[in-house]
């Protein structure tokens, strides 16, 4: 429950609400709208663009794509760990510079060899600035760290809308054009970073571990032998299955790249238009605990409505919306949730952490899906199989609730140790 003061900030504009925090955390707005703008001008036409463009096969542009993906699922504990080890924003600025190195070498590439450097830099910008951005939010947010999250998820979605926007202008144009602006994009921000953003000391830095383990292996093994974060974790995975299914099964579900395009922008305006007022519902009514299971519930549920009409595209787009209501109720408290967990410990690891375990799951979860659609069709299974799937992940996080894992002690609510300028 809130007090009315805290309810009634969520119902302020965005603008309004995003001011009411300190110049660091809206930094941290304008910095992930900035890197979802500049990626999502450019990645949803790098297929095209290495297959018709440059004539590469089939398999090596997929070999360019997964490397991108492997490098960022692949490296995030690392950048986590070092967030939490050298702080925040040394993290976040070689994150940006390295997107922008990334970005501009995909603009000349030619020869695989060059376009796979150049994709795995990319990756691996992101699994250096994401712990990190999260994390310091986190800490900057102090108290208030799901109304600041609620508002980071709606700066998200808004980078999401407008990228491929932007993106469909400039590549008409040509898509190095589309790459040099996005690397100019991350150029600015990293330069802002480094003038505008405060320096913020290691998360860790008032652990204290076991001095026959050393500092690093401490602080791995307090990540690592956090049960209750992994039962969340693994609880948690099949929310990211299946809100990636606006990337996989929906869109091979419609007809038509307008069709498609109708799916991501209802998912986006939802998010935009309701984000601020749900996360205020939820906080004004339900604990953080029934926030997580209504989420993972509303995300079981949305796929019976393909279940009942089909490949129809109204049945669809209720999907689709449906599953961006349920990412608004789940983000801000499952952010959160991850530093209460962490009990201010080591938080950037354990964001880092997550967002591997996570991204296995989707990996996981789409090679299931696939097989499921090829086996079945366009059947009413694939989708109920999927509600399956959200509504055990709601009966799992119902079952640690009850038995009081996630009511963790208050400290974790706290700044993280370290965390002041």
């Amino acid at each position: 429950m809130t007090t009315a003061t805290e309810s009634s900030r969520g119902q302020g504009g965005i603008w309004k609400q995003s001011r009411s925090f300190d110049p660091a955390v809206r930094l941290l707005f304008l910095n992930q709208l900035t890197i979802n703008l500049g990626f999502y001008m450019l990645m949803p036409y790098l297929a095209a663009h290495l297959a018709d463009g440059l004539g590469m096969a089939a398999w090596s542009v997929g070999l360019v794509l997964g490397a991108r993906n492997l490098s960022q699922q692949g490296m995030f504990l690392v950048g986590g760990a070092l967030a939490d080890r050298l702080g925040f924003k040394p993290l976040i600025v070689a994150g940006c510079a390295l997107r922008t190195v990334g970005f501009g070498a995909l603009a000349f590439a030619q020869s695989l060899p060059m376009l796979i450097a150049a994709s795995l830099a990319t990756g691996l910008a992101g699994a250096l600035f994401n712990p990190a951005v999260r994390a310091y939010l986190a800490a900057e947010a102090g108290e208030r760290r799901v109304e600041a999250f609620a508002l980071f998820n709606t700066y998200y979605q808004a980078g999401i809308l407008l990228g491929p926007l932007v993106g469909v202008a400039l590549t008409g144009v040509s898509f190095r054009l589309t790459c040099v602006v996005a690397a100019v994009l991350f150029a600015g921000l990293t330069a802002v970073q480094l003038r505008h953003l405060p320096v913020r000391h290691r998360a860790g830095a008032a652990q204290e571990p076991d001095p026959a383990d050393g500092v690093a292996r401490g602080q791995f093994r307090t990540v690592l032998t956090n049960r209750v974060f992994w039962l969340f974790s693994l609880a948690m995975t099949g929310s990211y299955v299946l809100s990636f299914q606006v990337y996989l099964a929906l869109p091979l579900a419609v007809d038509g790249t307008a069709a498609t395009t109708a799916l991501f922008v209802v998912s986006a305006l939802v998010a935009l238009a309701g984000q601020l007022r749900i996360t205020a519902w939820c906080k004004a009514r339900l604990s953080r605990e029934r926030c997580l299971v209504l989420g993972l519930a509303l995300m079981g549920a949305a796929f019976l409505v393909p279940a009942a009409t089909g490949r129809a595209l109204a049945g669809l787009l209720l999907c689709a919306a449906v599953l961006a209501v349920a990412n608004a109720v789940l983000y801000p408290y499952e952010m959160d949730t991850v530093v209460a967990l962490s009990e201010g410990r080591w938080v950037a690891t354990h964001y880092g952490l997550y967002n591997t375990v996570c991204g296995i799951g989707i990996t996981l979860g789409n090679l299931g899906t696939g097989a499921l659609l090829d086996v079945t069709g366009w059947s009413a299974t694939p989708w109920l199989v999927l509600c399956a799937v959200g509504l055990g992940c709601a009966v799992a996080m119902a079952a640690l609730a009850r038995g009081g894992r996630l009511a963790v002690r208050r400290t974790a609510d706290a700044r993280s140790p370290g965390a002041t300028a």
